[in-house]
């Protein structure tokens, strides 16, 4: 892609002097709407730090790439962060987890161990991991269909997720949602109705604010998702009322099969909020995101009203497991996004430019994360399918169910009470 860094241009970035640090400040920028489609996303473009500490735990501070942001009627974010090399490795290790849960839901799917819809978001690991790092535990989240890795970031296990592509009864929905329906008590799914999940998502952010809460909501969607009637009337209601909400556009570049530049005049989804402020964000890359996020969270809590964040992704599959991903863009695009923007290569190298731990600490991480998701593949095998009786459990929150409930035919009566 044109918009992208040489490697190159990324060993400058992080060899550049010291002396640099003290004029990097944020700033906010304008909109040029002649290059709107076309948005710079690298992995590793931060300057290395004057001192990192022996200890793991000790913070320091970095400086993320003039690059990481930009601001629509909104101050970006501080471009100096802390962070610490405990932090950065439990960063490293939480991506090569996600992408190896997803590897190997890839290769279930094609053994069909897995069936019906698989959506994966192998490429797009810093989003779910950076959001994390940025988020409170108490802050709510909804995502459209490629959730696995929100599930397991907010309390879900690698285990939970495969039993639940298995359909069985170990599954975090009890085998009963399959790809696109996976919850936990922060994070209310993966939804598969394109945009739906976004007026859910402001309702959430009211019930925070009516309960006075102090949490932030998070609600997803995708950039194929961004022309949704409703997408615009749930930006008027938490406008209107000032709700909690960052609003966020996962743009991975393409929805399915039609790249945003075909679907959207407007391909700068940041600045779609009208007199909603926006922020775009480089989601290659975990540190931006990070950051970004407690940004986010912090400023819908001030009582400002909802916030349009843009994180600018790529993911490396097809759409879906039945979408060969190859049909609407070149396989050398990929590659290049691979060889130059990967966000767990990107991680890595500033983790071995910075001196956090050598390459041999980084393998041993590598190992235990296969060993774990290969553990958990085979724990989700041996999970029976789910009881017929589940068919009529979670059909009503618990307590609330009626006397009975009518089956497929009106002699099939199931009785709760």
């Amino acid at each position: 892609m044109s918009s992208l860094r040489s490697v190159a241009g990324l060993r400058a970035a992080l060899r550049a002097p010291a002396a640099r640090l003290g004029s990097v400040r944020a700033h906010s920028t304008t909109v040029d709407s002649s290059n709107a489609g076309s948005v710079h996303i690298t992995a590793a473009a931060s300057v290395t730090p004057v001192n990192v500490p022996a200890s793991g735990s000790e913070k320091f501070k970095v400086h993320l790439d003039e690059a990481s942001f930009k601001g629509y009627k909104h101050e970006i974010p501080a471009l100096e962060i802390e962070t610490s090399k405990d932090h950065l490795v439990h960063l490293y290790t939480e991506m090569v987890k996600m992408r190896r849960m997803e590897m190997a839901a890839d290769q279930l799917y094609k053994q069909k161990l897995i069936r019906g819809f698989c959506h994966l978001a192998i490429g797009q690991e810093a989003v779910a991991v950076g959001m994390e790092s940025g988020m409170k535990p108490s802050d709510k989240l909804i995502t459209a269909y490629r959730c696995h890795p929100f599930t397991v970031q907010r309390g879900g296990t690698i285990k939970s997720v495969i039993a639940e592509l298995f359909g069985r009864e170990a599954g975090i929905s009890k085998g009963k949602g399959g790809s696109m329906h996976m919850f936990t008590p922060t994070f209310f799914g993966g939804n598969g109705i394109v945009g739906a999940q976004v007026p859910v998502g402001a309702g959430l952010a009211f019930a925070q604010q009516y309960l006075g809460t102090q949490d932030a909501t998070f609600a997803m969607y995708g950039d194929g998702a961004s022309n949704q009637g409703q997408v615009f009337e749930a930006f008027n209601m938490a406008k209107l009322w000032k709700l909690p909400c960052v609003f966020i556009c996962e743009n991975n570049k393409y929805g399915m099969g039609t790249s945003a530049e075909r679907s959207s005049m407007n391909t700068q989804y940041y600045t779609r909020g009208d007199v909603i402020p926006g922020l775009q964000v480089n989601a290659m890359d975990v540190l931006a995101v990070s950051a970004a996020t407690a940004h986010a969270s912090k400023f819908v809590l001030s009582g400002e009203g909802p916030l349009v964040m843009e994180l600018v992704t790529y993911r490396y599959g097809g759409h879906s497991l039945s979408d060969p991903g190859t049909t609407y863009r070149t396989r050398d695009e990929i590659q290049s996004m691979r060889s130059s923007s990967d966000p767990i290569q990107g991680l890595k190298s500033r983790i071995l430019e910075w001196g956090v731990v050598d390459e041999a600490t980084l393998k041993k991480v590598d190992k235990a994360a296969k060993e774990e998701v290969d553990q958990a593949v085979e724990e989700a095998k041996q999970s029976p399918e789910p009881d017929v009786k589940e068919l009529w459990t979670d059909i009503y929150y618990k307590g609330t169910e009626p006397d009975f409930m009518r089956g497929r035919e009106k002699e099939e009566i199931h009785r709760y009470r």
